[in-house]
């Protein structure tokens, strides 16, 4: 092997690298945004995370819930809903875990994530749901940006609360250890 052929397969290793954090990045944008939703959020932000041409999907119990929005606009103004002119979630958190980041070409790439979320909504309900998410990203505009995003519930439940003025269980400094 040549050390010219050798310097083009780091440099292809570094781009697939660098396009696996730019996804990562886009999807990570995106569930900040959907954690704050609210009167001040930037819907414009939370626009560009999507391609123009977009397609966001709940699919099995979801895709009565969420339905299907096709671009750019549609999906803004879906979320939109969320956020004014009232916030529709008091407290929201999402954690992803389980990612994997395929590369599907120089500018396409397919995440999936297992996602838990945590929601309180304004009427004061609250419920712990799980989802799979598969997201496809593209580079549009030289930038990376989600393009098909799918959503599949796994499990929800409701929760009485989530803050609970229990005192945290920490070990007894006060006690020895057995002899």
């Amino acid at each position: 092997m040549t050390l010219e052929s050798e310097i083009a397969i780091l440099r292809a290793e570094l781009a697939g690298l660098r396009a696996e954090r730019e996804v990562r990045a886009v999807v990570m944008r995106y569930f900040r945004l959907c954690d704050t939703l609210g009167p001040e959020t930037s819907m414009e932000d939370v626009g560009l995370c999507f391609t123009r041409d977009a397609l966001w999907e709940g699919r099995g119990r979801y895709r009565e819930a969420f339905g299907r929005h096709e671009g750019r606009a549609a999906i803004t103004a879906m979320l939109g809903s969320y956020a004014a002119p009232v916030a529709h979630f008091a407290m929201n958190a999402h954690f992803l875990s389980t990612e994997t980041i395929t590369l599907d070409g120089a500018d396409t790439a397919t995440g999936r994530w297992s996602m838990l979320q945590t929601s309180t909504y304004r009427d004061g309900r609250s419920d712990l749901r799980s989802a799979a998410l598969t997201i496809r990203c593209a580079v549009e505009d030289g930038v990376w940006r989600i393009a098909h995003f799918v959503t599949e519930n796994l499990f929800a439940r409701d929760v009485d609360h989530w803050s609970d003025a229990a005192p945290i269980s920490v070990p007894d400094s006060s006690s020895k250890e057995p002899s």
